[in-house]
């Protein structure tokens, strides 16, 4: 059994039973050895030579179901084999094209105008399940056939484990260059109102809620304790594109004003790597060293500019880079459960089949994916709606809640970002 293999195991089992409830599942078609597991898990012959990495392990659609939990290959017979639940759906494979995010390897010309690639194109869109962590579901089951044969298990209770409250620091302010004073007088604005704003205090700033946020995420921190609720703020320090404008200096007096307020605020800090860099990994160090050297402190942490963690095996320039914990996985055109969970998780990289320690924490909804006609186009109601299904769903299975909140998203013109914002900051109180 593989390293990979006896992790995915592990981490469908359940992070919270002790390790020893893992070796009770077994992933083998060899009858010879069901009576050293409780359950054994029957291959598809997803890893086998020949088949893995081709057209051969392409899931169909619709997928099979399996107590009401979609799966990706196998069949939904379950049996017993003398005292052994025998599951001819290959849960571990269909767990690993979901967290290894295989399919992006499948169909690497499948990419929008960011290289991205697009969550409806990705299956679990596709097949109507974005919405349900279904690993944490397989769990689940396995912890249910595990009871059935006498194996002692705690079932969860519905329960959000922790909520990470994230904004990603793209246009902290407005007019606080001459460059912006000079567009906003070509524009028309008068060059003593562009000036003033220039000099104003930064709680002048139209763009400048970042009090606002710290206030709703406080206020959550109070209601759930702070060991379940985190703020974090990503920081860009580098970045040539045009998508990487404005450009700003995390050593510079603005920015450094905004880092005191976060840390006055218990925020942590991470890496807001560039769009530049999406495109060079490479690059990932330095930004990283960049930020580090302004902030005088060590970066661990990572999202990625426009969630432009384009290839799977890009991430290994993160771990590369002393990143441990990266925050990018989710979609920008669909919110949802882009790798199948909703708990942190280790990467795995599916051109090598290596696991690295670097964790993915799976990002639950972006402000923008909900509002964006190119997006999810949702009205205020439905937006609303949307999110407190995945939260739902979050809870169902004891996960991890990541929202990302941009500060442009919190100012009063930005429709009904702002608001909608407080209602979930508050109902997560509840």
């Amino acid at each position: 059994m593989t390293e990979i293999t006896r992790y995915i195991l592990r981490f469908m089992t359940g992070e919270h039973l002790p390790d020893d409830v893992s070796r009770f599942v077994g992933y083998t078609s060899d009858s010879s050895s069901f009576p050293d597991y409780k359950v054994v898990i029957i291959p598809s012959g997803f890893f086998e030579e020949g088949s893995y990495g081709t057209a051969k392990t392409k899931p169909s659609i619709p997928p099979g179901h399996i107590e009401g939990v979609p799966f990706l290959y196998g069949t939904p017979d379950v049996e017993r084999v003398g005292d052994t639940v025998v599951v001819h759906a290959d849960l571990v494979a269909s767990t690993y094209f979901l967290l290894s995010r295989y399919e992006e390897v499948l169909h690497r010309d499948i990419r929008d105008e960011h290289g991205r690639f697009p969550g409806r194109e990705s299956l679990p869109r596709r097949a109507g399940f974005i919405d349900r962590p279904v690993v944490d579901e397989y769990g689940r089951l396995i912890r249910g056939w595990l009871g059935s044969t006498g194996v002692p298990r705690q079932e969860l209770v519905p329960f959000i484990r922790k909520v990470n409250l994230t904004h990603d620091i793209d246009v902290p302010f407005t007019g606080r260059t001459w460059r912006s004073v000079a567009g906003k007088i070509l524009s028309g604005r008068h060059p003593v109102a562009a000036v003033r704003e220039k000099y104003a205090p930064l709680e002048e700033n139209p763009y400048y809620t970042f009090p606002w946020m710290l206030e709703q995420n406080r206020k959550l921190q109070c209601a759930t304790g702070e060991e379940r609720c985190r703020m974090l703020f990503f920081f860009r320090a580098g970045g040539k594109t045009r998508q990487d404008r404005p450009r700003y200096d995390p050593g510079g007096k603005d920015i450094r004003s905004l880092f005191s307020l976060c840390r006055r605020y218990g925020a942590e800090v991470g890496l807001h790597s560039s769009y530049q860099a999406g495109k060079e990994p490479s690059l990932i160090l330095s930004e990283k060293r960049r930020l580090e050297e302004a902030f005088e402190m060590e970066i661990t942490q990572n999202r990625h500019h426009f969630l432009t963690a384009r290839e799977p095996e890009d991430m290994e320039y993160l771990e590369a880079a002393g990143i441990t914990d990266d925050y990018t996985m989710g979609y920008a055109d669909v919110a949802g459960f882009r790798l199948g969970t909703a708990l942190p998780v280790r990467y795995i990289n599916p051109v090598t089949r290596r696991l690295s320690a670097l964790r993915l924490h799976p990002l639950t909804v972006m402000d923008s994916t909900l509002n964006e006609v190119k997006y999810m186009n949702l009205t205020r109601d439905r937006a609303e709606e949307y999110c407190m299904r995945l939260i739902s769903s979050t809870r169902n299975v004891n996960g991890e809640l990541t929202l990302l909140w941009h500060n442009t998203s919190a100012i009063e013109r930005s429709g009904y970002l702002r608001r909608l914002y407080a209602v979930l900051t508050g109902k997560l109180g509840e």
